[in-house]
């Protein structure tokens, strides 16, 4: 199995080699790519390195799978030439998600729909995997009609620059800046960029792609996406609607018994999920389940998971294992 990681260097893209050495993905010939400043140095994979190579190289030599994580630009214009030459993209941009002819996927939930014709595979964006995890056997179940979501989004789903400001700003230290504002001790309601409608970019993404994943348009939801001073992952504050009345101790046993979900939820002991526990593991955490007594039918939950994980990086490579697992590549 030749693999192809596009945005080797990145801190998307190094996650994802620690996750496929982790997972022992049967990787046969590793392909890292990375900016033409970048080609010629070095990545380490299981403890030994390996030579970036150019965008150009890394088509020619027509790898089964590229998980790209570059940038919607890098995507737009480089992964349907991998796919020309017969590799399976799975893209961690936003560049393909809403496009109709590619799927939209996280593996829990739909990862049935591909077939060997699914040459550009969608990776959805961070938020919205790890909420839509704990969403689809409750959606399945009862319906949800309304969703409000209010994020509380790590500075890692910005990138390395954003980490570095923190950084500086912990020190005292003046430095590029990432975000228009300070982060340290600080909370930036603007996660990407504003559209025309008052929303960001990642407040439309949780609406449209939870939509798409769980193939429903009729579910109602409206964001609001925050950047905090936070490096171990997303955390969510969500609120449901169902169309049905639901059992409190039943919600609990569909999240248990959801492949990738954690459930931690015992206010006696303090138990909920937290970024800082979060952080290097690959599930999703579910906690302080509670009904909403303001409305009928209504649910309460806090999501958290680390978004270079399961968010992105962990997502990606589990797409990659299923396409394996059942001979689409």
């Amino acid at each position: 199995m030749r693999v192809a990681v596009v945005g080797a260097t990145g801190m998307v893209g190094q996650v994802m080699l620690q996750v496929l050495a982790e997972r022992n993905f049967p990787i046969t010939e590793l392909i890292p790519v990375a900016s033409p400043r970048s080609v010629g140095k070095q990545v380490l994979y299981k403890q030994k390195e390996y030579t970036i190579s150019s965008m150009e190289d890394a088509i020619a030599a027509k790898p089964d799978i590229a998980i790209f994580s570059a940038g919607g630009d890098t995507s737009l214009e480089f992964a349907p030439k991998f796919a020309e030459v017969g590799t399976t993209v799975i893209d961690n941009s936003s560049a393909w998600r809403m496009d109709l002819t590619k799927k939209l996927v996280v593996p829990e939930i739909n990862a049935n729909a591909l077939t060997k014709n699914d040459k550009i595979i969608a990776n959805p964006n961070c938020s919205t995997i790890q909420m839509v995890l704990a969403l689809a056997p409750l959606h399945k179940k009862y319906g949800i009609k309304r969703l409000v979501v209010s994020t509380y989004q790590s500075i890692t789903g910005t990138g390395v620059k954003a980490v570095q400001q923190l950084e500086n700003e912990y020190a005292g230290e003046k430095g590029e800046m990432a975000y228009p504002y300070p982060i340290h001790r600080n909370a930036i309601p603007a996660c990407d960029v504003f559209q025309e409608n008052g929303y960001t970019k990642e407040e439309l993404k949780l609406v449209n792609e939870t939509q798409k994943i769980l193939d429903d348009r009729t579910i109602a939801i409206t964001a609001t996406a925050v950047r905090i001073p936070v490096v171990g992952g997303h955390s969510e504050s969500v609120n449901l609607e169902f169309h049905n009345e639901y059992d409190l101790t039943d919600i609990r046993k569909l999240l248990s018994e959801t492949d990738g979900v954690t459930v931690q939820d015992n206010p006696d002991t303090n138990t909920y999920p937290m970024p800082i526990y979060a952080e290097g593991k690959n599930d999703v955490f579910v906690g302080r389940i509670r009904r909403d007594h303001s409305q009928e039918n209504s649910l309460n939950m806090w999501i958290v998971s680390d978004n270079l994980r399961k968010g992105a990086a962990t997502n990606a490579v589990q797409i990659g294992e299923y396409l394996v697992e059942n001979n689409l590549v």
